[in-house]
This record gives C-alpha cells, sequence and structure tokens, in this order.
C-alpha cells in the first residue's frame, strides 16, 4: 500500500509499505479521507515535540471496515467508521479516571507500533472506532476528531456563567471550538484572527464579534462590548509572542484562561494579572474519550462543519496540502487529503 511520510524538513513522500497486518481485537479500515491537522504541520516543519522524521503523517481518518479480527463484535466489513485516534496503556493513574489523553505511555498514529493514517489502510482496536452514519459523509467523519478537541476545551471551563467567552484564534480548532461553545449554549463570541477569510467565517458560524489584533486593540475592543468587565473565559487556540497576557488581560475577575493550542515555543507570560484578578489558567490537553464520543455523537445528528472544508486535494499532492496550511497564500481552514476518491 502507498503511505505518505515525512522524511525531512518540509519534505513528504509517498512510500510503498506492506498493509498492517491486524491483531484479534483489531480492525482494518480502508482509507478514504485524512485531514492535515496543526500538528502535522509542526511535524513537517520539524517542530513537533516528540514525531521526528521519517514517519507516517496524520490522526485524522474515516473510511471503510474490510476486515475485522476474531475478538471484534462491534463492527462488521462495510461499516463506515472514524477512529479515536490514542490508546493507554491501561494501567496509569490515569488511564484508571479514565483521561487517556494524560497517560504516559499512550500510543498514538505515527509513534513507534501505530502508523499514521495518510495510508491506504490503517489498522486500529475496535475500542477506538466509531461507525459514522451513513449518511455522513468520509469528509465530515474525519472532522470528528478536531471536533472532540474543542468539545473537551469547552468541558474544561469550571466558570459557570456562559455570557461572554474569546477565542483567540480562527483556525480549525478555534473555529471549531466557536462551534463547541455555540452548541454548549455562550451568549457572546468574540473571536480573534490575523485572517479576514477566517474572521468572516466566525461570523458565519455565529460570533457575536470578529476582531483582527493587527488592526485593533482587542482588548480594549473587548473591554468596551463587556462594559469594562471582561469575557468570563478565553480560550488560547493560537501561538503568538504576548497571546496569554492578552487573554488574561481580557478576562474578568475570577474568570478563566485556557490553552488549547499546542504552542511548542517559550513565549513570556507576564503573571501580575492572574494573581491580581484571580483568573485561574487550565490547559486542554486533546480529548478524552467522551468528548470524542459526544463529537461523534453532534456530527451523526446533523451539525454542518462542511463550511470549514476548504480544500480536498488527491493523496499524491498531501505535500502541497501541508505547504498551503503553512504559508497561507490562499484561503484555508481545513484540507482534507482523499487518500481513495
Amino acid at each position: 500500500m502507498k503511505a505518505a511520510y515525512v522524511v525531512d524538513e518540509c519534505k513528504v513522500e509517498i512510500k510503498d509499505i506492506d498493509v498492517p497486518r491486524i491483531k484479534d481485537n483489531e480492525v482494518l479500515i480502508k482509507v478514504k479521507t485524512v485531514g492535515i491537522c496543526g500538528s502535522d504541520l509542526h511535524l513537517y516543519k520539524g517542530t513537533h515535540a516528540f514525531r521526528k522524521p521519517p514517519v507516517i503523517l496524520g490522526h485524522e481518518v474515516a473510511g471503510d471496515i474490510v476486515e475485522v479480527g476474531k475478538n471484534v463484535t462491534k463492527f462488521k466489513v462495510g461499516d463506515r467508521v472514524t477512529v479515536e485516534p490514542h490508546i493507554g496503556c491501561g494501567g496509569c493513574e490515569y488511564c484508571e479516571k479514565d483521561l487517556v489523553n494524560l497517560c504516559l505511555n499512550k500510543k498514538a498514529p505515527g509513534t513507534p507500533g501505530w502508523i499514521g493514517t495518510f495510508a491506504e489502510y490503517f489498522n486500529a482496536p475496535e475500542e477506538v472506532v466509531y461507525k459514522i452514519g451513513d449518511n455522513i459523509s468520509y469528509e465530515l467523519g474525519t472532522l470528528i476528531e478536531p471536533l472532540a478537541v474543542a468539545v473537551h476545551a469547552i468541558d474544561r471551563i469550571s466558570v459557570s456563567e456562559k455570557d461572554t467567552i474569546a477565542i483567540l484564534g480562527s483556525g480549525t480548532i478555534g473555529l471549531l471550538t466557536l462551534v463547541a461553545a455555540r452548541e454548549a449554549g455562550y451568549k457572546n463570541i468574540i473571536c480573534t484572527d490575523t485572517q479576514q477569510f477566517n474572521l468572516d467565517m466566525a461570523l458565519q458560524q455565529g460570533a457575536t464579534l470578529a476582531l483582527n489584533p493587527l488592526e485593533v486593540d482587542v482588548v480594549e475592543k473587548v473591554k468596551e462590548f463587556t462594559n469594562g468587565r471582561g469575557v468570563d473565559v478565553a480560550l488560547v487556540c493560537a501561538g503568538a509572542p504576548g497571546i496569554v497576557d492578552q487573554a488574561s488581560s481580557m478576562t474578568r475577575r475570577r474568570g478563566e484562561v485556557g490553552i488549547v493550542a499546542m504552542i511548542t515555543e517559550k513565549i513570556p507570560v507576564n503573571t501580575y494579572n492572574f494573581v491580581f484578578n484571580e483568573i485561574s489558567l487550565f490547559g486542554a490537553m486533546t480529548y478524552e474519550t467522551k468528548d470524542f464520543e459526544k463529537a461523534t455523537e453532534m456530527v451523526n445528528e446533523g451539525l454542518d462543519l462542511n463550511a470549514f472544508i476548504t480544500q480536498r486535494l488527491p493523496f499524491a499532492e498531501t505535500e502541497h496540502g501541508l505547504s498551503i496550511l503553512d504559508e497561507k497564500k490562499e484561503n484555508v481552514v481545513k484540507v482534507i487529503i482523499e487518500v481513495e476518491k
């Protein structure tokens, strides 16, 4: 089968490798579509925290089951599925609390023992496989995984008020977090981004206010909108110098700041606002199984995310898809790669 490898910084090659042999508890999926994630971009550019070339890209996937292990009971050949792409060790304190996302020994696609999803076939244990409805496109099925990240970010919030939330950064995760906040009942959602296309998309998806930090003082605008009070919660969904300070400066006293973006470089943070205004800071690491289940349910019940799919490319153009996301020379939110059209 063919698989897309990052072989060096900013270089992708399509290679021929063996089809994975499934274990008794696994299914084999014929991959239809995969999504390019920000973490794939980190891998492509050589800045990923632990995935280093040569390695197969990807963890967002949808396709058809073509083989089932002898101990598989929940699925059959022909089922249309997606995958929650992490497997905990099962024995640590985090796995015992159903916090697989925090397991120190978890397996993920593209790490030793599990191939990436940018391949014609992909294997997965049945406990991390989810059915997608017959009326749901493979593309939407692929978006379940990043939607789960957004669902988890909203679930991590402990402030009970849902008057105003700010989402800093309106890329794929930021926009999906907007959707998750909207579905969770937040009254006013403020989004920021440096790309006008993304700001327009935010407004189309229900944002009350969309601000470009290169053009306006977003803290001033947020304070003005909230009559000086500040937002209940600010979620950081992009990495930029000063973005955490921006978040804390627009958050009300006893509010919360959450960091969703995987910021791999050190950035300065002024802690004064957190202390003076008793603002709580939390991180949101991927998702728990309950979040993936909820995201699957939302999509299967008709949540429309089609507007976020801005590019569809054939498998051979994987490197081009990564460069589109990297260089942003065209309007882009989510790039879908069609492994099999």
